[in-house]
């Protein structure tokens, strides 16, 4: 009976998928990462008519009281719209709105590292064309028993090993999950640029990006949304977490790739080997903003094993996977192109990243 439960949710949602709405009814899904800096909320807005341009989108509100992101004496928090997707579950002219989380003032609520981030960008876009692509690692996990889908309910699945972009029965834990969520993010008009299974049984990974500036932030975002609104339509659940099995297991990381005009042009490698000594001098830094938590959860995660460097020390190398940063052979042949920062843990703010790149490697300044 219990394997009946899914697809026949499935075939009632998709009929209410397919219910014909009046003609001018559109609806907008609002987004933001609330308090915790790890999740989105959404709630939606009907409105009459096509949909308006992302400048001329309502802002709007929301009880930050409940998300911990405002008293409850004043809670009203404003949602103010920064991108716009296509959505994958109403289909047709209904969009998916991105939003920054902002008080009566104008000011960054709890959660909304966004703000910063685009302060910086807009300091040395134009000059340094900084590109961005995230590798976003996931577990996914059963609805039931909260283990890794495939994992045996007592005891563990046979070593890491066969899984790694495996193929076949027990080697390809969730891939239905994975395919569909990428799709997804692609109709939705999200940047992706490639999808494997990683080391861990149920774990996967996308890549997001590479993009300009902010908007593959923007992007992960909504994707990360979309990945957790995908899963609970299968029955499951997806963990963030950077050590999400305690063990001789690997953990889960958001690896940063990116580069600049500078480190893309002819002898790049030169202004690489600068950003790294920067950002030598400026681990510690990075490792506090890196996870949610301040390192916390990376500590579990950044233990010299299971392809990560320590979390104390900083490394560098070529094609190097248990390396602070990771410079590709292909970048080390060539002289020129783009570095993997793969510090950040799978539950990092992709602003805060990109954040502090900017300011370690461009702007040598935190100020």
């Amino acid at each position: 009976m219990e394997s009946c439960a899914i697809p026949y949710k499935m075939n009632v949602l998709k009929n209410f998928l397919s219910l014909e709405l009046p003609e001018d009814v559109q609806f907008l899904e609002y987004v933001w990462i609330d308090g915790s800096g790890e999740y989105t909320r959404s709630k939606r807005m009907e409105i009459k008519g096509p949909t308006p341009a992302l400048k001329d989108l309502t802002i709007w509100n929301y009880d930050g009281s409940s998300t911990g992101q405002a008293e409850g004496h004043d809670s009203e928090v404003l949602l103010k719209p920064v991108a716009i997707y296509r959505d994958p579950f109403m289909r047709g002219d209904h969009k998916m709105v991105m939003c920054e989380a902002l008080d009566p003032a104008g000011n960054p609520v709890r959660g909304n590292k966004r703000t910063a981030c685009a302060q910086t960008i807009a300091k040395i876009v134009d000059e340094h064309e900084p590109w961005f692509a995230m590798e976003q690692e996931w577990v996914l996990l059963d609805g039931t028993t909260c283990k890794p889908v495939g994992w045996p309910v007592n005891g563990y699945p046979e070593p890491q090993g066969p899984y790694y972009c495996g193929a076949g029965g027990g080697r390809e834990n969730g891939r239905d999950v994975a395919m569909a969520h990428y799709n997804a993010c692609r109709y939705a008009g999200i940047q992706m640029s490639g999808l494997n299974g990683e080391v861990l049984p149920g774990q996967w990974e996308f890549q997001c990006g590479p993009s300009v500036g902010i908007k593959m932030a923007d992007d992960l975002w909504m994707a990360r949304y979309l990945l957790n609104r995908v899963a609970a339509m299968f029955g499951y659940k997806v963990t963030l977490d950077p050590k999400p099995v305690p063990g001789d297991w690997n953990g889960s990381g958001a690896h940063m790739n990116f580069s600049t005009k500078s480190t893309r042009a002819a002898n790049g490698i030169t202004v690489i080997e600068k950003y790294i000594e920067r950002l030598k001098q400026n681990h510690q830094k990075h490792i506090q903003v890196y996870d949610p938590k301040g390192g916390l959860d990376n500590q579990r995660r950044l233990t010299g094993e299971h392809e990560t460097a320590s979390i104390n020390t900083f490394s560098s190398g070529i094609a190097a996977r248990n390396a602070s940063i990771r410079i590709p052979r292909k970048v080390a042949s060539s002289g020129c192109g783009y570095m993997e920062d793969r510090r950040p843990s799978s539950n990092a703010d992709p602003y805060s990243v990109i954040d502090a790149l900017m300011k370690t490697c461009v702007l040598q300044s935190w100020e």
